[in-house]
């Protein structure tokens, strides 16, 4: 048996249909007299005639043909012009063209030259005394257009044979025959039958695109008419050979042997018993012998061959359905349409049936004739040894199947079919619109994750996006204007009736189906999120402004239904809700230019009592405006929290570290730290209790839970640590009876969930491929200790990615590299990042006043100052020396974040004489963090910063007391921030 690892390397990389055939016909010169032309044209020119056939068997790029009458007219044209083709049809001196050929040959040695002449004893006759040096291949012209396709096409296949047979696995139908009139009549058939087959075929594909890239993967057809040159065929692809035709009568050692055929057909059966060979003969009594090769025998004489070849193709080369039959009695035992239905009924086929189809690669030529060929080529290699080995074998064609369908459903956004869909489906659209930005988000991670195989098992987890089904622009649109809601959405009425309307309108009742289909597979919660045209484009922040809804799954299945239609509606309605105009107005955008997608995706997490919630979700930036210690900007920065994101997006206390440096969390580096600036309690989805009336608020149903409750019940193993109050210290594990602190401290220093890596890989791999730096959110479900001894330790679901860019972050740099003389403070260690424009009031602790005696009464003073700005409405920049809300007055004055946020900016000024560390690891760090508020110090060894304190003194102050002076200007202060290089100004206003 084949071990996983051996699997995993050979099957999970995928067919690139887009690389097959790229060696094309695209221009064709025909060399016919008018006459010729005129009967070859007699319903149109062959242009379109081949264009019309094209269509019909959803071909695409069908060549172009340039007609001249003439040698003379073709020599012309062809030195200013290039063919990838030249058809010839002879006039009355057919020798003429046979020596043109050998000439043309000579000049362009690489152009196919293919002689086309009228079907006649005469010319047949005539043709066996001419020298075909210069020729490639010659057919018999009978009046139909496919044989210029089927020409076309043998040719096509011949120039890609030695790229797409050799090195992707593409299949190889051998047709050997030397009569001219027989191959030119047998090869449109053949060709027809084939092309139509791959179309069908193609419904494997996600999407119109891919079945038409997956037609490409369709057998070739390579003509011998020789028995030295089907040998030499054979030899080269016999590994891909899908199957032979043969004629019985044609050339051996140079001359004709009436019984080539049936000697070839012995010679293949030596190294391949049981390769399908079809022979066909004129002669009946070739019939017998060709049973006995186990061949299957097609007389030519038969009026009904092309339909007789049809099917011995469709039965012997694994075309059609996959016919299991009972070895002892050939009786049809089952059926299968397709890849899923083999999966879905593997486990039904009676062991000696499999074991017969398996050992005969009659299952691998069925996948190969579907273009399935990763895992064909497994089922192939496999060696059904003996019927005993029929359970693992079963298990091993489950297995491979379904590792298949999930790395085929990945990276591509397939078309919804409600017959399709189910588990393995990753990413479906239902419509034909757009997917809108979070939808596009969605798609682009989903291929990222296709393109780094180890998301399948990074570390223990795999990395993955949710079951995803998107509600394309169109079906907005068709809402919209079906119960004529414009009017009304428009208007200024509350968003309460607006919410009412949208919720009492219809969506399609053609949705009804395949919404239920959705529920059908996805058996948890369903997130409903919008996804707009302008969500997460690059330069627009559009995030958060329209709603999310979560929908429990119930057992009632109408009940379900309903839920699911409202929260679409609710999301359509929040389109025109009167925040989002007014952000509009504000993003200069147009409201009726608006179109809504809707993603509808399982809710990663699971089942915890009467709730549903994952274990961790959290936000992260490949940037980090705010590295401490050794970390750098480009480290990035993550903010993680027990249960559903949205407490992190509604403002909860989220835990803050560097996925590159996850050991040093600030919030959890001091017990005092962890016991105050830690997570208390979580949201989860309430199952309890279904509410069916949706609000304007979106968190209806969103229940806000005790981390303390849901430790008890053992729902945050590895997620928090325990108070232990008698020795006052935390134990990093869920046990005993003290306090449950959110610290992650398990998964982050001690390495039970491999998040940090993970997280670093995301953003990492997420800004190389957007090509800027980026935001992501994401959501992660921990296994049970059982499953985590076996080495599964969870999944991680990659949710969104967008830009990391909004309005303050576009900094113009010049602002930074100003002149010296219009600064008024410069810092070489700044923190933050962005432009901020409307500050108008400096408040300076006085550099005299600062010493442990008085920064008590200072930190006082500064809460009442800072009262006042809140009261106003107003922001303001604050100086002080040493650290600001250090606990001992000697270093810094002992402010509380609630003392000073109304601060946009704080500067830290060093003590002389003094070594005092900047305030990074204060307790009120992660509000500068949150709030983006800068951060500057001046004055440290090496510092290239300066605070013009001449130009503060000489301003008039606005209150000033003997500790601390507020100057106020007219017009605003700029305070500019380059968080990458570390470097930040204060420009004076302009005067």
């Amino acid at each position: 048996m084949m071990n996983e690892e051996f699997l995993s390397q050979l099957y999970l990389k995928d067919t690139a249909f887009q690389d097959l055939m790229q060696q094309r016909i695209y221009n064709v010169l025909l060399i016919a007299s008018n006459y010729d032309a005129f009967m070859m044209e007699e319903d149109g020119r062959v242009e379109e005639q081949i264009y019309s056939e094209y269509m019909s068997l959803n071909l695409s790029s069908p060549p172009r043909v340039l007609r001249v009458s003439n040698y003379e007219e073709a020599f012309t044209i062809m030195r200013v012009k290039s063919f990838d083709l030249i058809i010839a049809m002879p006039g009355v001196d057919v020798t003429e063209t046979f020596d043109k050929a050998k000439d043309i040959k000579r000049l362009y040695p690489h152009v196919p030259f293919v002689v086309l002449t009228p079907f006649s004893r005469e010319v047949s006759l005539r043709l066996q005394n001419e020298d075909f040096a210069g020729v490639d291949y010659v057919f018999s012209w009978l009046g139909n257009v496919d044989l210029l396709v089927a020409i076309i096409k043998l040719i096509e296949d011949k120039m890609n044979a030695e790229h797409d047979i050799s090195q992707v696995g593409i299949q190889m139908i051998l047709l050997v025959e030397d009569s001219v009139r027989f191959y030119s009549s047998i090869l449109p058939t053949l060709y027809k039958f084939i092309l139509r087959q791959s179309q069908s075929f193609s419904t494997e594909a996600l999407n119109g695109h891919e079945a038409m890239l997956r037609m490409r993967g369709r057998p070739k057809v390579m003509l011998a008419r020789d028995y030295e040159e089907a040998v030499r065929l054979y030899k080269k692809f016999h590994n891909n050979v899908l199957g032979v035709i043969s004629d019985v009568s044609f050339k051996h050692h140079g001359g004709k042997d009436m019984h080539a055929g049936l000697q070839l057909a012995r010679w293949i059966k030596e190294h391949d018993p049981y390769l399908p060979i079809i022979i066909e003969s004129s002669d009946s009594e070739n019939r017998e012998q060709a049973s006995q090769l186990h061949c299957t025998f097609l007389d030519k004489n038969s009026k009904a061959l092309p339909v007789d070849l049809g099917k011995a193709v469709m039965n012997d080369f694994g075309f059609g359905d996959f016919i299991f039959r009972d070895p002892a009695t050939g009786e049809q035992i089952m059926t299968i349409h397709d890849l899923k239905g083999l999966q879905y009924n593997i486990f039904k086929i009676p062991a000696e049936s499999l074991y017969y189809h398996a050992s005969r690669n009659d299952i691998s030529r069925w996948l190969y004739s579907r273009a399935l060929f990763p895992i064909a080529q497994v089922v192939k290699m496999h060696r059904f040894g003996n019927i005993d080995e029929a359970p693992a074998v079963r298990q091993l064609f489950f297995d491979l199947i379904v590792k298949y369908r999930k790395m085929k459903n990945r990276g591509v956004v397939a078309e919804f079919k409600r017959d399709r869909f189910d588990q393995y489906s990753n990413f479906a659209r239902i419509g034909k619109g757009s997917l809108g930005g979070k939808g596009r988000g969605l798609a682009f991670i989903d291929s990222i994750i296709k393109s780094n195989p180890v998301c399948d098992n990074f570390e223990g987890i795999s990395i993955k996006i949710p079951h995803t089904v998107v509600l394309c622009t169109d079906i907005f649109d068709e809402f919209m204007e079906t119960n004529n809601l414009y009017p009304l959405a428009l208007s200024n009425i509350p968003d309460e009736d607006i919410l009412k309307a949208f919720l009492a309108a219809r969506l399609p009742e053609w949705l009804d189906d395949d919404l239920m289909a959705i529920y059908d597979v996805i058996d948890t919660p369903l997130a409903v999120r919008s996804s707009s045209l302008l969500e997460d484009s690059h330069y627009q922040p559009f995030a958060g402004v329209y709603s999310t809804y979560m929908v429990p799954h119930l057992s009632d299945r109408k009940r379900s239904l309903k839920l699911l239609c409202d929260a679409v509606k609710g999301v359509y309605a929040s389109v025109f809700y009167a925040d989002s105009k007014a952000y509009m107005v504000a993003t200069s955008n147009v409201i009726d230019q608006e179109k809504m997608a809707v993603i509808v995706q399982e809710v990663a997490g699971s089942q915890k009592g009467g709730y549903y919630y994952p274990s961790l979700a959290g936000v992260g930036r490949s940037l980090n405006y705010y590295p401490t210690g050794d970390e750098q900007p480009a480290d990035g920065v993550v903010e993680l929290a027990a249960g559903l994101g949205k407490y992190i997006v509604d403002g909860g206390m989220s835990l803050r570290f560097s996925p590159r440096h996850p050991g040093r969390v600030l919030q959890t580096s001091t017990l005092d730290l962890a016991l105050h600036q830690t997570q208390t309690r979580f949201y989860a989805l309430d199952t309890n209790g279904c509410n069916e009336q949706f609000g304007i608020d979106e968190g209806f149903d969103i229940a806000q839970l005790q981390v303390n409750d849901a430790a008890r019940e053992g729902y945050m193993k590895y997620i928090v640590s325990t108070y232990d109050f008698h020795n006052d210290m935390l134990v990093d594990n869920d046990l005993g009876p003290g306090r449950k602190v959110v610290t992650f401290a398990n998964i982050l220093q001690h390495g039970v969930f491999p998040l940090p890596q993970a997280l670093d890989f995301m953003l990492s791999t997420g800004q190389q491929q957007m090509g800027r730096p980026v935001e992501i959110e994401f959501a992660g479900e921990l296994a049970s200790p059982q499953e985590m001894s076996k080495g599964n330790k969870g999944q991680l679901y990659w949710l969104q990615i967008r830009p990391m860019v909004d309005r303050k972050e576009m900094l113009d740099e010049k602002i930074v590299d100003t002149d010296p003389a219009r600064l008024l403070i410069a810092s070489s260690n700044a923190l933050g990042h962005g432009l901020m424009d409307n500050i108008t009031s400096v408040v300076l602790v006085k550099p005299e006043s600062f010493s442990m005696d008085n920064n008590v009464a200072i930190a006082a003073e500064i809460e009442k100052i800072n009262r006042g700005f809140a009261e106003r409405g107003e922001n303001y920049i604050l100086i002080g020396m040493g650290r600001w809300g250090s606990s001992d007055p000697a270093l810094g004055v002992p402010v509380k974040w609630p003392h000073i946020s109304e601060a946009r900016l704080i500067v830290e000024m060093s003590v002389p004489g003094k070594r005092i560390e900047p305030s990074q690891g204060t307790h009120f760090f992660q509000n500068l963090t949150s709030f983006g508020v800068g951060y500057f110090t001046v004055g440290l060894p090496g510092d290239e910063g300066m605070i013009d304190s001449d130009y503060l003194e000489g301003c008039k102050a606005c209150y000033e007391s003997a500790h601390v002076r507020i100057v106020r200007y007219d017009s605003p202060l700029t305070v500019a921030i380059n968080g990458l290089k570390g470097k930040g100004v204060v420009l004076k206003p302009q005067q």
